[in-house]
């Protein structure tokens, strides 16, 4: 997806912005008006914190409008996130800010077409789940095999069963963003 260095940059601030008025009392400011935020995409953000992750919150498929659905999922990163304790006003200063807009899900037949660092993926069986954006594999510089065992133990599933044919996968590319990026 092509998105102008523009519109990463506003949607980056609003961000900024809406974390600065829920941990500050700043002032609140709102996304342009544009047709481009009424479009429904898969979104997440993501919350580091000198260079650690703080936060991670996404909707995997597009239900809600880039206007609401980046703030909705900026404010669970910050502080709804399970794994961590929320954002204080003190680390503020301190967070990266992370938006990866996500294509539509692709289902796949066979897991050697997932290609690490390009795709996302969905791993599913019948009853657990559990997804990584494409930036995971080449962030922790993981091979095919190391991604797919480590998205197995995230969703419960056993981390060699990723092979089996009650598997499934869905993968999806992302246009990926950040404030380091953007300046």
């Amino acid at each position: 997806m092509n998105i102008s260095k523009e519109k990463k940059i506003e949607m980056l601030k609003a961000v900024r912005n809406h974390l600065e008025y829920k941990l500050l009392g700043k002032q609140k400011s709102y996304l342009l008006e544009d047709e481009f935020y009424d479009e429904k995409y898969g979104l997440f953000v993501t919350l580091h914190e000198k260079g650690d992750l703080r936060g991670c919150i996404g909707l995997i498929k597009g239900i809600k409008p880039l206007r609401s659905g980046i703030i909705e999922m900026a404010e669970s990163a910050a502080f709804q996130d399970p794994r961590f304790s929320p954002v204080t006003k003190d680390e503020l200063d301190d967070i990266e800010i992370e938006i990866s807009i996500l294509s539509p899900l692709k289902e796949i037949d066979d897991w050697q077409k997932i290609i690490p660092g390009e795709h996302g993926v969905v791993m599913s069986d019948n009853f657990h789940q559990a997804v990584f954006l494409p930036q995971v594999a080449t962030e922790q510089n993981w091979n095919l095999d190391t991604m797919l065992r480590n998205l197995a133990m995230k969703a419960r599933i056993d981390p060699e069963s990723y092979k089996d044919d009650g598997i499934k996968y869905k993968i999806f590319t992302a246009t990926i963003f950040s404030e380091k990026d953007e300046k």
